[in-house]
């Protein structure tokens, strides 16, 4: 035995050990390759782009639809507009912006005299930055490493005039594959001349200004920083540019900031989907304006070595997996909490170091894996209960099995417990005598004639059917399952078995030409029921005095005769007629027995209340000296 359970625990070690690995690798292989990248990016929105706040020092002049509707489409103006515009916000050289970025294409020539009032604008006032734009091939590529990359087709840079006076970035910005803006290239090369993108030179100029070196940026192995976002659509400080340019803003409400001019109206193309943005688009320059403010208060995150962060995750995916193969629900549901809670927190820690992380999958798995063990635990505790049904289905009546499985509130002690029983005993008078002189198959015959009539007297009456010892059958009442008025119950299982057996004799006469008389006797009083036996073999049964007069009760009943003793016949006694048959002595009692005989039994009346029957049974009785009441 000892054996056998060491082999178990062995087996559930070996379980619990390599679902532990298969968690660990699954949170490694998902967090290496980022498998469910849109709920990752939708979690980490939630937990890492939290505004804080757009700075007031950024102001955004917007070409929104007042502007368009005044002055027409953007592609038919003359640059000379914005020349203007340049000279309106540096006309007081005491209150002019300290940088403007022209978020706005400037390709190829328009007029030439626009086109030059703008370079003019541009050379006088020294601080502008303008974007080109980069054109990317179609067609996707990989590097030395299996990377993906889409390489430069081309770069639209400004007209030449404007090219040789103003700082000259790149307006690009980079989207994830569920199309939100959420990284940007700080710099790129082309053909040999290394640009910036645009918030990052507008950030260099404005340090220029201000006479400090730029913060140094953090970048991963492909030069990407994560954007931290400071607003949401909209919560930058931006005017229309007709308003501006018609004098209805006083220019000195951009003195010393850093002023961006770009689109601000849905029919120009240019908004984008954010993690800070839910249902609505930022325009460009906002996203522009947000990167801005991440440089001037250096706040970049760079994406964290997958490998790294899926070993640990992988470990600690081992351990809590681990627990729950205990299968202790309060352990594996606070090893849960404390799983999940620290992915959480370590993911938003890192963040705030400038670190990026994906925090779904050590949870993913962690639930999937705490779910999946409580499933097996569900799925055993339903099948032992299963296995327990079938098994007391062979002893106890269907309708009590029904019941207990719809319910599924029912609990079987598999140790030995005591409780207040009623015990059948019947037996066949003269079996042995009869069997040697039949057949052996006319002795089965009558055998199982006899024992399906008292099977099911027993069961029709609630009772469990403990065992058919040869000819001879035991029943027990209020085990294992706790049954109302089991005593009465017991008496009409032993009457219907005794009145079964006329009719049973008629049908015995005609196939055998013999005829069968049963004895019953029903007794009831504490007794210990439950498994009894060893490991490998057991029965569940009642043991005790209880039983052990029953038994001489059944002995000592004439054919056709229902015996109770006096215990059962005090709880029952409005519900039955009786005959006294008198003190018996039974044997391996001291004392003799008051024994009655019942003939007949009244299921019309009903029992006494519950406190009643509750009274009588706390009566201490002793067979044959019963107390007077």
């Amino acid at each position: 035995m000892e054996d056998t359970k060491q082999k178990k625990e062995y087996k559930h070690m070996i379980i619990a050990v390599a679902a532990a690995l298969f968690a660990a690798a699954a949170v490694f292989i998902l967090t290496v390759s980022n498998a469910f990248s849109a709920l990752d990016y939708m979690v980490t929105d939630r937990l890492y782009q939290v505004p804080r706040g757009v700075s007031g020092q950024i102001k955004i002049i917007g070409i929104d639809e007042k502007t368009l509707e005044e002055y027409g489409p953007i592609n038919t103006w003359s640059r000379s507009r914005y020349a203007e515009l340049i000279k309106i916000l540096t006309e007081n050289k005491e209150n002019e912006p300290s940088v403007i970025g022209l978020d706005i294409q400037f390709s190829g020539h328009m007029d030439e005299g626009g086109d030059s009032a703008l370079s003019v604008a541009t050379e006088n006032y020294g601080r502008i930055v303008t974007v080109g734009q980069f054109v990317y091939e179609d067609m996707m590529q990989r590097d030395e490493n299996g990377n993906g990359f889409h390489s430069v087709k081309e770069f639209y840079l400004p007209y030449e005039e404007l090219n040789a006076v103003a700082e000259i970035s790149f307006s690009n910005v980079s989207k994830d594959s569920d199309g939100t803006v959420r990284r940007i290239t700080m710099e790129k090369e082309y053909k040999g001349t290394k640009y910036n993108s645009f918030p990052y030179a507008v950030y260099k100029k404005y340090c220029e200004q201000l006479g400090t070196e730029p913060a140094p940026h953090r970048a991963d192995r492909f030069g990407m920083s994560l954007i931290d976002y400071s607003g949401r659509p909209g919560d930058y400080e931006h005017v229309s540019m007709y308003d501006v340019m018609e004098g209805k803003i006083d220019p000195r409400a951009f003195a010393g900031c850093i002023v961006l001019v770009g689109a601000y109206a849905p029919g120009m193309m240019d908004n984008f989907n954010v993690p800070t943005g839910g249902s609505s688009q930022m325009y460009g320059v906002e996203v522009h304006a947000n990167i801005l403010q991440a440089f001037m208060q250096n706040r970049f995150s760079i994406n964290g070595d997958p490998n790294i962060i899926g070993a640990i995750y992988a470990l600690a995916a081992a351990v809590c997996t681990f627990v729950f193969s205990r299968k202790k629900i309060l352990l594996s549901s606070l090893a849960l909490a404390a799983g999940v809670a620290a992915g959480i927190v370590s993911g938003v820690v890192l963040h705030n170091n400038g670190i990026m992380v994906s925090v779904i999958y050590l949870p993913i798995v962690l639930i999937v894996s705490y779910v999946a063990y409580l499933a097996e635990s569900y799925i055993t505790e339903y099948r032992n209960k299963a296995r327990i049904l079938k098994a007391f289905s062979k002893y106890v009546a269907p309708q009590i099995i029904n019941e207990l499985s719809s319910k599924g509130n029912f609990k079987v002690s598999l140790g030995g417990e005591s409780k207040d029983i009623s015990v059948l005993f019947v037996d066949i008078r003269g079996f042995t005598t009869m069997s040697e002189s039949l057949q052996p198959e006319e002795v089965v015959a009558i055998l199982n004639q006899y024992l399906a009539l008292t099977t099911k007297a027993v069961f029709d009456n609630m009772g469990t059917l403990d065992k058919f010892v040869g000819d001879c059958t035991m029943a027990v009442f209020n085990s294992p399952f706790d049954l109302d008025d089991y005593e009465f119950k017991s008496v009409c299982a032993a009457f219907d078995i005794a009145s079964g057996s006329e009719r049973l004799n008629e049908k015995m006469e005609k196939q055998f030409g013999r005829k069968i008389g049963f004895g019953v006797g029903v007794n009831c009083g504490q007794a210990v029921t439950g498994n009894i036996g060893c490991d490998f073999r057991m029965d569940y049964t009642a043991i005790g005095d209880t039983v052990n007069t029953a038994a001489r009760l059944e002995a000592n009943a004439k054919a056709g005769k229902v015996y109770i003793s006096d215990v059962l016949y005090a709880r029952i006694k409005e519900r039955v007629d009786v005959e006294e048959v008198g003190i018996i002595p039974l044997k391996g009692k001291s004392n003799g027995v008051f024994v009655y005989s019942v003939t007949a039994v009244h299921k019309d009346i009903p029992a006494p209340s519950p406190e009643e029957m509750a009274r009588r049974r706390k009566i201490y009785c002793i067979a044959g000296n019963m107390p007077e009441e």
